[in-house]
């Protein structure tokens, strides 16, 4: 018998675990400094009237990467050549709860290409006044699975982003929720999720508790603050906009938040201002999250 093939045998057999951890690893953690970017409802006012406007304040703050949409005023080649133009790079684009139908993925897909996205991002899910329900996550759930293969088919990934309604008790008890359904029925290769702080500590949750419960499950991240003594708690998914105040002057901890995210891997930071006075706050916001060491 010959020495070298049990030697062989024993070198792979101790490789194979190893191998499957890289295999199912996820990603390597990021420096939020590196990849601090904007979501463009952020100038949505200067945006309904100058689209170059929005694009040049980008780029001034010193933004290199945005989380945008489908443009509805201008061909979406011309704006792939202005963000191109002004170096700034679609990491992301958000659709419609709609568009996550077979034809409407078609549409979709040609935007983030042309765009040079590679997130899909669904901000909100159609639901009536008697809240987001167990049975509609159920449905939303397959939806995302499809959508989601579909996408990944294409080189592309999807994830949905809370918006709080999710965070109503679920039949599981126990503190359990409708979210919690949702990711559980969600598959992690199709489907993952992009956390907005404000929300989820809107609707009564502790982000830092929340990544820490799916570290595998979140990509991307809203930075958004909300002012102290701001009431919490609420499964609405609407605030007035006066309880957005700059990042690092509410009721958030951000260090926790951010070191946390980084650790789980959350790839994406984007700031999104929804104060009434975005041009005054972006600034403040940038100077506190510039200047944050963890």
């Amino acid at each position: 018998m010959s020495f070298r093939a049990p030697m062989k045998n024993i070198i792979l057999s101790a490789a194979l675990p190893l191998l499957a951890a890289l295999a199912f690893a996820g990603p390597s953690p990021v420096d939020f400094h590196d990849h601090l970017g904007l979501q463009m409802w952020s100038l949505r006012d200067i945006t309904k009237t100058d689209q170059l406007k929005a694009l040049d304040i980008t780029q001034g703050y010193g933004f290199t990467e945005i989380e945008t949409g489908k443009p509805t005023d201008r061909p979406l080649e011309q704006y792939a050549a202005e963000l191109k133009e002004r170096g700034l790079v679609a990491v992301g684009i958000h659709t419609g709860y709609d568009t996550l139908t077979p034809d409407g993925l078609k549409d979709v897909i040609h935007t983030a290409k042309v765009l040079g996205s590679h997130y899909v991002t669904c901000p909100w899910i159609p639901h009536g006044k008697e809240g987001f329900t167990e049975t509609q996550a159920h449905q939303v759930a397959a939806t995302f699975n499809a959508a989601g293969r579909t996408l990944k088919e294409a080189g592309l990934a999807f994830a949905y982003h809370p918006h709080g309604y999710e965070f109503t008790p679920s039949s599981a008890g126990k503190g359990d929720t409708v979210f919690d359904v949702l990711v559980r029925e969600t598959k992690p290769e199709f489907v993952s999720f992009e956390l907005d702080v404000f929300w989820a500590f809107h609707g009564g949750q502790d982000p830092v508790a929340l990544l820490n419960k799916y570290p595998d499950r979140w990509s991307l991240i809203h930075i958004k603050d909300i002012r102290k003594g701001a009431p919490t708690g609420f499964s609405t998914g609407s605030a007035p906009a006066t309880d957005n105040v700059p990042v690092g002057k509410g009721q958030i901890d951000w260090p926790a938040v951010l070191r946390t995210a980084q650790k789980v891997g959350i790839q994406h930071f984007f700031v999104e201002d929804e104060t009434p006075n975005a041009l005054e706050c972006i600034p403040i916001i940038l100077g506190y999250l510039r200047n944050l060491k963890l």
